[in-house]
């Protein structure tokens, strides 16, 4: 095996623009944010081989990456495209609460028999 067919994980992180900076890139490997081919990583020296995938828990997101190639440099955003797969999945759709229980702006607020006639319609009737 040579020394081109394997890169550090925190430089690779780094090269594919994942993080802003090779310390952050190694500080998220050191707290166990990342995991390669599944197993968890806790050395930013660990090698990244074409092939592997790793899953990265960042900012309350996950994102699960195929390294394609190995790069030489962090280049810009469009050729970092070109060095993974992204497989993370699809984050989870927000839907907006029903208006049926919405007020209208600058009604102020509920007297005490809305809120009942609101807390009812949210959670039924308890009685």
């Amino acid at each position: 095996m040579s020394e081109t067919d394997r890169l550090r994980i925190d430089k690779w992180l780094w090269f594919a623009r994942v993080v802003k900076t090779r310390s952050a890139a190694a500080a998220l490997c050191e707290d166990g944010s990342v995991r390669l081919n599944g197993a968890r990583v806790d050395q930013a020296h660990k090698p990244v081989r074409v092939g592997d995938v790793l899953t990265v828990a960042l900012h309350g997101r996950v994102k699960v990456l195929k390294v394609l190639d190995l790069a030489e440099r962090r280049g810009p955003y469009s050729e970092a495209q070109h060095i993974y797969e992204d497989l993370s999945p699809e984050p989870p759709r927000f839907d907006p609460p029903s208006p049926v229980a919405g007020r209208e702006p600058g009604s102020g607020r509920p007297t005490k028999a809305e809120r009942r006639d609101l807390d009812r319609l949210r959670w039924g009737d308890e009685d």
